[in-house]
């Protein structure tokens, strides 16, 4: 959320310069860490609290619940999350932060360019001789090493990281992107065939006929969006893209095997398709009209209590509602293949993700600490722990799940409400309070996939790849979907075994960051390109539509929209080229 590209952040903005040059005059040369003397301690005695500047948090505040106690028993630290995405700062928050010198204890980037001025700035520590003792991170030193190349210090250390194939996708049972629909009133309405993107609004109009209310009395609606994610260009209309294995370069949308590029504003892009889509659904009556105001979290509540009958992804529709008692009585959401659909799917990554990056604040109060809390981050019980709110890693051991006598691991009572039961029991009382959901790590990082194998069990740190899982979960609803499948056991299984994956191997690119010409012209245009985009979303008749389209075309390229485009094609096509030679040199 794969975290990967769901939390599409916005790009730097007009103050960069001023940034930069005042970090630099603020940091002097880059600040380096005292020599750490050996391993880390195994307690810590002063209790402290640490901010966490988090570019990927969509919580704000002193992080509660059971992974705040976890984090208190072993480091004797409490989190602070500052998070641009709930203080609404965005670019500000960070340039304003950065211009006084200081983003905080602990640092979780969320592009490249983040990372890129925060090493001007001065702003990361060289965190080197804190680095030899982290012996969690240091079984990816292939990963941290390709992402500090050229940086004289480890100052980054990638998310995402795996000791899969770069060729093997990254997901677990199900892809990060597919077109999810509830599958009980699919089923209602005669499993009717979906030839392409268009066909799912009379699909959606023929279910939301059969359920136009939920029951908490509110309308149902086939699609509800929400803009928190808008970054280059509208993030909704981006996802549809995905399923015909697509994904995004700066304004280019690049297919997984480099053999197609498309410019996002072009009438025939699979962008202006999608947005073709949503006026055409909006028409129809199909599309929440809290959509253009709306927040993630407003949004990920409709589909709790059933107001919403499609989702991008299956990590937002069958968390929030495929709960057990759902699932018993039928109810849920499962992937509805589209005939002419081929998904996008990441390869692992053997050099992690740098565009999403953990570092130690220059100024840490207690660098070291830090340094230890990231590197538990890393290890079997930090990746089970910190998962992230959309991975699928299954909690901490005994909490959430327990090694059977066969030694195999499977989910507990209260690892099943969790998960399936709508999370709505208190943790135990030696977990700390509240419910699981609420504690759950802030971060919304992941450091190593859920994918990869825990060495102590041999099977997967996500729970949905274990045997005993696909046992628990046979009920109505999943027998339904496999039965109308061809008996396929998970979406994974069937998306391989009928084509209908694609998967960019995993290379570690990272664009360049924008000289500060094109940062320029790109935050203008991608102004444009967003505002006009949830306009065309919502227009009410194909004659507005093409009014807005050609409009928003229009605009874009008097402000230099080809500029940058060749800028990003440059991007893609090297990504591409990056990719093949990875799946050369690893398998």
């Amino acid at each position: 959320m794969k975290r990967r590209e769901f939390l599409a952040l916005a790009g730097v903005g007009a103050l960069a310069s001023v940034t930069l040059s005042s970090c630099s005059l603020i940091s002097g040369t880059t600040p380096k860490a005292t020599s750490a003397g050996g391993a880390f301690p195994k307690t810590w005695k002063k209790p402290i609290t640490i901010d966490v500047f988090d570019d990927l948090a969509n919580y704000q505040g002193i992080q509660t619940g059971w992974f705040a106690k976890l984090v208190q028993d072993k480091f004797n630290m409490k989190l602070n999350v500052i998070a641009p995405n709930v203080a609404g700062g965005g670019e500000t928050l960070f340039n304003t932060r950065a211009a006084a010198g200081e983003l905080g204890d602990l640092v979780v980037l969320g592009s490249s360019q983040h990372l890129d001025e925060s090493l001007k700035g001065g702003l990361l520590l060289d965190a080197a001789s804190y680095y030899k003792n982290m012996s969690n991170v240091k079984k990816y030193d292939t990963a941290v090493t390709f992402t500090n190349k050229g940086k004289k210090g480890t100052f980054a250390f990638p998310t995402s990281v795996s000791a899969l194939k770069p060729t093997q996708s990254s997901e677990s049972t199900e892809p990060t992107f597919g077109p999810y629909l509830r599958w009980d009133l699919y089923k209602e309405a005669g499993f009717p065939e979906i030839n392409t993107l268009e066909d799912l609004v009379p699909v959606l109009q023929d279910m939301q006929k059969s359920a136009p209310k939920a029951p908490n009395g509110k309308p149902v609606y086939g699609l509800s969006l929400f803009k928190d994610w808008d970054g280059n260009m509208m993030n909704n209309a981006k996802q549809p893209a995905c399923y015909y294995g697509f994904d995004e370069m700066g304004f280019v949308l690049a297919a997984a095997d480099g053999s197609s590029y498309e410019s996002i504003v072009d009438s025939d892009s699979h962008y202006v398709r999608s947005l073709r889509f949503f006026s055409k659904a909006s028409q129809a009556g199909l599309v929440d009209p809290d959509s253009p105001t709306q927040n993630y979290s407003t949004m990920f509540a409709k589909y709790q209590t059933g107001q919403v009958l499609f989702a991008f992804w299956p990590w937002l529709a069958q968390p929030a509602y495929n709960t057990t008692a759902n699932m018993q009585e039928g109810r849920g959401f499962e992937i509805a293949p589209l005939k002419d659909m081929k998904i996008f799917s990441y390869g692992a990554e053997v050099y992690g993700n740098s565009n999403y990056s953990l570092g130690i604040g220059a100024k840490a109060s207690d660098p070291e600490r830090v340094a230890a809390f990231l590197d538990w981050l890393y290890s079997v019980d930090g990746v089970y722990a910190n998962g992230s709110q959309t991975g699928s890693a299954a909690g901490p051991k005994d909490l959430t799940w327990t090694l059977a006598s066969s030694k195999k691991p499977e989910l507990n009572a209260f690892g099943q409400d969790a998960f399936l039961g709508g999370s709505t029991k208190q943790v135990p009382a030696d977990w700390g309070t509240g419910t699981f959901t609420k504690g759950v790590s802030a971060l919304n990082v992941t450091t190593v996939t859920a994918v990869d194998v825990d060495p102590s069990t041999g099977y997967s740190f996500a729970y949905q790849m274990w045997p005993s899982y696909e046992k628990l979960i046979a009920n109505p609803l999943t027998k339904s979907w496999s039965s109308h499948m061809g008996g396929a056991g998970t979406t994974m299984e069937y998306l391989r075994d009928h084509k209908k994956i694609i998967v960019a191997p995993g290379s570690g690119y990272v664009a360049p960051v924008d000289d500060s010409e094109t940062q320029t012209l790109r935050n203008q245009i991608k102004t444009i390109i967003v505002q006009d985009s949830w306009k065309m979303a919502m227009a009410t008749s194909t004659s507005q539509f093409n009014s807005l389209l050609k409009d928003m075309q229009n605009t874009v390229n008097g402000l230099g929209y080809k500029k940058v485009l060749k800028v990003d094609m440059e991007h893609a096509k090297a990504q591409n080229a990056t990719r093949l030679t990875v799946a050369k040199k690893f398998g």
